[in-house]
């Protein structure tokens, strides 16, 4: 075990813990892939493109090559929801947040699941997280302001709140567009009894699920890989800190980047400051406040590395704190960044972007393992488990059956969408923005929506959050008495 996944050989109790929590993550990501199916091929089976079987293997297999071809921004963007102070502590702390925010996030989506009900899995794994995060402020005694990162929280919720308004007018847009420049008419007819739709409709289906797979095992693997990742850096910091893969070219860079960094920093550190009588001068003091504490975090990082070529070399004990100086000072780099850009001349600010892409290649990391066990998950659980929600999309949420143009227009702005929040590495929910995207092609085509539906999909829009933060708050309650 030591040679093939750390650097160090954990005792017989916490392997076995780690081996669980693995697994129980790795199940989850199974569950997400069955759960999210059929937002998939909901659309390619109900216009009559692909039979159920090859059309959910088709879809199996664009997940697991999505996880594969994945970055690593969305992943951080769960991980970097908690406080760098809650994911490495004492190892039953760990073990209480990873096992409750797994039982919130499964707890309701096999629930959901179970009643065709197209939730979504990341609102369940985020909301899961947000309930672990401020059940342990409260159980400290902090304020909940600590108990989670609140600018990344708005990042996120606001990705999670507007991907689906957006899959709801672009798809309707798509379609009305569709309507006026395509002169075939079978294109906005829907399906005749088995009869597959014309060659090149058929084509473009397909070719759009394909995508839409391909974009959701990219995005929601990537939340998986952000659970993964979560456990091991809070269950086995030694190994998992920062990239024990980095090469000697990348280490070298990233105390280089930090020197020239830390310069800009004292550059404006030795500025004049405002007048006593200035009213700047409480806003001017507090930046000053920050600039030293991100050079003392430089320092810490730089004093660690200068004297290593590789990661491996540094002691196990000061891996920890090394991240943690280096993600402090890159979060205060950046954000300062943004809010002192006309403050800054062109040559500060393009070496303070050099400095976070260096530091970010060694702490934003996914270890190969992983992301191909992810992937594996993933792509098995997308083969499992698709008819239940797939029923709802494609029967339940229009009055009338689904035309061709409406399942393409409703992939092809999913694929869009899901992809847009993979480069921006925001999380987005590939069950709402499809099912509000045939929603909206149904409004745009006069079908009508079905209330029942609808509402069953709002409220669970609605209360997936809610919900699993209370269930994640309650399971991490009970998992710290053990």
């Amino acid at each position: 075990m030591q040679s093939i996944f750390f650097d160090f050989t954990p005792d017989a109790g916490t392997l076995a813990l780690l081996v669980l929590a693995v697994a129980f993550a790795l199940f989850y990501q199974a569950v997400n892939g069955f759960h999210d199916t059929a937002n998939a091929v909901a659309t390619v089976v109900y216009t009559r493109s692909m039979r159920a079987t090859p059309a959910v293997v088709l879809s199996g297999f664009c997940n697991l090559v999505g996880v594969l071809l994945s970055g690593v921004g969305v992943a951080y963007a769960i991980v970097n929801l908690l406080p760098v102070e809650l994911i490495v502590g004492e190892t039953h702390g760990q073990f209480a947040v990873v096992f409750a925010v797994l039982t919130g996030a499964l707890i309701w989506n096999l629930g959901t699941w179970y009643l065709g009900i197209p939730a979504s899995s990341s609102h369940t794994l985020i909301g899961s997280v947000l309930g672990v995060g401020l059940t342990h402020a409260w159980m400290s005694g902090q304020g909940a302001a600590s108990g989670l990162r609140w600018s990344q929280v708005y990042n996120v919720f606001t990705a999670l709140l507007m991907s689906p308004l957006i899959g709801f007018a672009a798809t309707g847009l798509m379609l009305i567009l569709l309507k006026r420049t395509v002169k075939n008419p079978r294109l906005f007819e829907a399906p005749k009894g088995e009869d597959p739709p014309p060659t090149m409709i058929r084509a473009l289906i397909i070719g759009s699920c394909a995508g839409v797979s391909f974009a959701h095992g990219s995005n929601d693997g990537q939340k998986g890989m952000g659970l993964m990742m979560l456990i091991l850096m809070g269950i086995a910091p030694f190994s998992f800190s920062v990239n024990m893969q980095a090469t000697p070219a990348q280490v070298r860079r990233v105390v280089e980047t930090t020197i020239e960094g830390k310069k800009v920093i004292e550059t404006h550190l030795a500025a004049p400051m405002p007048s006593p009588e200035d009213p700047r001068l409480p806003e001017e003091e507090r930046y000053r406040k920050r600039l030293r504490e991100i050079v003392r975090d430089m320092d810490g990082a730089v004093d660690t590395l200068q004297t290593v070529e590789q990661i491996s070399q540094v002691p196990g004990p000061e891996r920890f704190p090394l991240r943690k100086e280096l993600l402090v000072a890159y979060r205060s780099a950046y954000s300062l960044r943004k809010s002192r850009e006309l403050f800054m001349t062109p040559e500060e600010f393009a070496t303070m972007k050099t400095y976070e892409h260096a530091v970010r290649d060694l702490i934003e990391y996914v270890s190969g393992w992983v992301k191909v066990s992810v992937a594996l998950a993933l792509g098995f659980g997308t083969m499992i488990g698709w008819k239940r929600v797939a029923v709802t999309v494609g029967e339940k949420i229009g009055n009338q059956p689904m035309t061709y143009a409406q399942g393409l227009s409703a992939q092809v702005v999913a694929m869009l969408t899901i992809g847009a929040g993979d480069i921006l590495g925001l999380p987005v929910s590939t069950t709402h923005v499809l099912s509000s995207g045939v929603a909206g092609s149904m409004v745009a085509n006069g079908s009508g929506l079905q209330r029942k539906t609808l509402l069953n999909i709002m409220l669970a829009w609605v209360l997936t959050l809610p919900a699993s933060m209370a269930l994640s708050a309650v399971a991490y309650l009970i998992f710290r008495q053990f």
